[in-house]
C-alpha cells in the first residue's frame, strides 16, 4: 500500500462520528444528499431514478484516481445513452481543491462533494480509490477497491446494463 493511500485511510478513519459501515454485494446502497461541484443538490437514490450507477470515491492526492477517472469517463461516454450514471464523490476535500483537479481532468460525469467524508463512511470506504456498481434498483452489484483499468469498469458497467 502506498504512503498516500495509508494517509488517506488514516484521514478517513480520523473523521470522527459513527464508525465506517460494512457494505457488501447485495446490500442496498446507502442514501445520501450532498452538493454537486457545479452547484445544486444531488440526492441518491432519486438522482439516479432507476438507472444503473457507478459511485466513485476519490481525492486529488490519490495517485491512481486521475487515470482511473479518465478511464471511467471513457466508459461513461460509451454507455450514458443506455442509462448509465456516474457520481464521482470526492472524499474529504473542499470545493476549490476539487474544482482545480476536475478542471484539469475534464471529465463529463457529475462530481459530488463529501467534505467531511460522511458519505464515504456510510459506504465503508477505507481507502481510495473505491468504486461501487449499483443496479437500477439501488443494490450494490460490484465493488472495486484500489487500482483498476478501463476494461474492469467496462465489464462492471455492462453487467449493470443487462
Amino acid at each position: 500500500m502506498s504512503r498516500w493511500m495509508i494517509i488517506g485511510v488514516l484521514l478517513l478513519a480520523a473523521c470522527g462520528g459513527e464508525p465506517t459501515a460494512k457494505l457488501n454485494l447485495g446490500d442496498p446502497a446507502p442514501a445520501f444528499r450532498t452538493q454537486r461541484l457545479g452547484g445544486g443538490d444531488a440526492d441518491f437514490p432519486s438522482a439516479a431514478a432507476g438507472k444503473p450507477l457507478v459511485i466513485r470515491f476519490w481525492a486529488d492526492w490519490c495517485k491512481y484516481c486521475e487515470p482511473e477517472m479518465k478511464a471511467i469517463d471513457a466508459v461513461y461516454r460509451r454507455h450514458r445513452d443506455k442509462g448509465l450514471e456516474v457520481f464521482a464523490i470526492n472524499a474529504g476535500q473542499d470545493r476549490p481543491a476539487v474544482a482545480a483537479f476536475i478542471g484539469k481532468l475534464g471529465v463529463t460525469y457529475p462530481v459530488l462533494l463529501d467534505e467531511n467524508s460522511s458519505i464515504a463512511k456510510r459506504y465503508g470506504v477505507v481507502g481510495l480509490p473505491t468504486t461501487y456498481f449499483v443496479d437500477a434498483k439501488g443494490v450494490v452489484r460490484g465493488k472495486v477497491i484500489g487500482e483498476a483499468d478501463e476494461a474492469v469498469f467496462e465489464r462492471h458497467a455492462l453487467e449493470l446494463l443487462k
